[in-house]
């Protein structure tokens, strides 16, 4: 019976860490693919598949300003690219790919901790150190380059990134959009309004009515009472909204 108890105890104890090791890899590996997965900004690249190379340069200048210089940033959806990039100056600076709104709340942490970071989208580098990112431009949009170290980014430390759709793709989304004939009766040039008596908003699985619509100052000014149109409505900000005429 203590020969029995004392060999169960034992395979127990080995048991455990082989466990605890599997399952932590486990979570590891799967928390860090759904990241890569969820960034509005793309993924991890395959550096075997490079579209471009970018050569990026982080600097300070004699007048305070810290910069990120180099090749330009514009790109296109689906293109991988390799950033070469050199810090020549003489503090410590990072290199970090993402949207304005997590760029910002990256650096309000960083000003409340100073914290050291593993992740593919970004890179810290000494002063006189060379780095590489590769990444892979799954999404198309505004974006931004940015060191978050305190300080740097209210300094100058920030790039636009710029991503678009390939032409393609952009003639597909354009022949997606169905447009809704309508007659126009009324216009508030000073309100912003105009009415529209129409048929159905398919985009927005509406019926034929006459309602009130928002639009902005430029759309009001081609728009006269009695003119049939064809237009596409959205919701603007809890508003539906014309945001295309023809």
């Amino acid at each position: 019976m203590k020969n029995l108890l004392l060999t169960t105890a034992l395979a127990f104890t080995f048991a455990i860490p082989a466990y605890a090791g599997g399952t932590h890899a486990k979570k590891h590996d799967e928390v860090s693919t759904e990241k890569a997965e969820a960034m509005m900004i793309g993924m991890p690249g395959d550096s075997s598949k490079v579209d471009r190379t970018i050569n990026v340069i982080l600097l300070e200048t004699d007048d305070g300003e810290m910069l990120i210089k180099g090749d330009d940033m514009t790109f296109k959806k689906g293109e991988t690219i390799l950033f070469k990039i050199k810090n020549e100056g003489e503090q410590e600076h990072e290199f970090v790919l993402d949207t304005v709104e997590n760029n910002a709340k990256h650096k309000i942490e960083m000003a409340k901790m100073m914290m050291e970071h593993d992740d593919p989208n970004r890179i810290t580098l000494d002063s006189g150190a060379s780095g590489e990112v590769v990444w892979n431009f799954s999404n198309d949009g505004t974006f931004e380059a940015a060191c978050l170290i305190p300080g740097h980014y209210e300094s100058g430390m920030h790039r636009e990134v710029s991503v678009s759709m390939e032409m393609a793709e952009m003639k597909m989304a354009q022949a997606d959009v169905v447009y809704t004939k309508g007659t126009i009766t009324k216009v508030d040039a000073k309100g912003g309004k105009v009415t529209i008596d129409h048929g159905p908003l398919l985009n927005l699985d509406m019926p034929g009515m006459k309602m009130v619509f928002r639009a902005d100052e430029e759309m009001i000014a081609k728009m006269s009472e009695g003119q049939n149109i064809e237009f596409v409505a959205e919701p603007v900000k809890g508003k539906l909204t014309v945001v295309k005429l023809k």
